[in-house]
């Protein structure tokens, strides 16, 4: 029944387990002759799955917020993507950073890393945690508790670098997700290109991060002039690692989640929506996948179904039960379960709930957002090349 309503206004489940973003970084360690180190998953069908040839090296880049529609869409100003794009794969639910960086970093979805949203209710404060600043989330090792693949690699011999800007060194994110091996802070993607460039030359894993494309696309929306601008410098300097390659090296690039532009979209206000507000003791998540956090858990079949009324086919409310029955967060433990709200929501189309009782100004006027099961949202890129 609840895939059923998902699919009736154009929402996909991830395909978890399958050709997802979990198993870019199992590959990549497959590739290098390394699958056992991966638990929980078989490392080598994952490699098979995606395609990625035994290497001495792999270079693998993340593109924030670069979803395969908008690729698509704007391939004439990347024409180095365009033609080395070699399938597409999905995104966990939600489609958002914290989340998606933690399924890449773990190969597990939110289920088991307890990465939930943007923000997520801490059970041990009855408050929000935001999950990218890391602001009320307390000890990373304590809140995400699966295994860092990067560290696995590093602890196996396995020569492993991660290249981003100089203030996510340390923290709370990185040691939540991606921990292991040597911290390389260079705040230009030039820079970082440059660095993964000479580090392909030996033997090892190298992990690249780029954020620009999904700053652009909040700020600015994904159809923007200054958007095209993110992606074709990107471009260009994916196209300067590949020609620069070494043999025995490969380059694996994709992306996070995608994101659609909301100016004009239906929108809800928690602040004057009292039919919304009611009974909700916490608002978690983002505008596009809500965790509703109840007064009284065992009204949250009444919550859904009104939200479900106010919405009238703009998202589909579900009770914890539902989405984690439906497998929206994958195998969920124990002690994930209640970081997940007693509603969850995921909007439909282009539209959105927000809380100007609680969100900034500036989070209230951002034009591309994601978190939902759109293929718009959903679908990533998957590219992959050797030297």
């Amino acid at each position: 029944m609840t895939l059923d309503r998902l699919a009736a206004v154009g929402l996909s489940l991830p395909d978890l387990g399958g050709r997802e973003l979990g198993a870019v970084l199992p590959a990549a360690l497959a590739a290098l002759g390394a699958p056992g180190i991966v638990p929980g998953r078989d490392a080598e069908a994952d490699r098979a799955r995606l395609g990625v040839p035994h290497a001495d090296h792999v270079v693998v880049v993340l593109l924030d917020g670069l979803g395969h529609h908008q690729l698509d869409a704007r391939r004439g100003h990347a024409p180095f993507l365009r033609t080395t794009e070699s399938g597409v794969i999905s995104a966990g639910f939600p489609t958002t950073t914290a989340t998606s960086l933690a399924m890449f970093g773990t190969g597990r979805a939110a289920g088991a890393t307890g990465m939930t949203g943007y923000t997520a209710h801490n059970p041990a404060t009855g408050a929000a945690a935001n999950l990218v600043s890391w602001d009320g989330a307390g000890d990373p090792e304590t809140w995400q508790r699966e295994p860092s693949l990067l560290r696995l690699a590093a602890e196996a011999d396995i020569t492993v670098t991660t290249l981003g800007k100089r203030r996510f060194a340390g923290s709370g994110l990185t040691r939540a997700a991606l921990s292991g091996g040597e911290f390389v802070g260079a705040d230009p993607l030039a820079q970082r290109v440059d660095e993964a460039i000479a580090r392909a030359r030996r033997p090892g894993l190298t992990y690249l991060y780029w954020g620009e494309i999904d700053a652009a696309g909040h700020q600015h929306g994904w159809q923007s002039d200054p958007w095209v601008a993110a992606l074709e410098e990107a471009d260009q300097e994916l196209r300067r690692l590949r020609a620069r390659l070494p043999r025995r090296a490969a380059l694996v690039v994709t992306a996070d989640h995608g994101m659609v532009d909301v100016t004009g979209a239906p929108r809800w206000d928690l602040g004057n929506e009292p039919a919304l507000a009611r009974g909700i003791r916490l608002v978690a998540g983002e505008p596009r996948a809500l965790h509703l956090h109840l007064e009284d858990a065992g009204a949250a079949d009444a919550v859904a179904a009104r939200w479900s009324d106010v919405l009238d086919g703009h998202g589909v409310p579900m009770t914890r039960d539902q989405a984690v029955g439906a497998g929206l967060f994958g195998a969920v433990a124990p002690h994930v379960e209640p970081r997940i709200g007693d509603v969850v929501v995921a909007m439909a189309g282009r539209a959105t709930v927000v809380d100007s009782r609680t969100q900034s100004a500036q989070a209230l006027g951002l034009i591309g957002v994601h978190g939902s099961l759109t293929e718009d949202e959903l679908r990533v890129p998957l590219l992959v090349a050797h030297g």
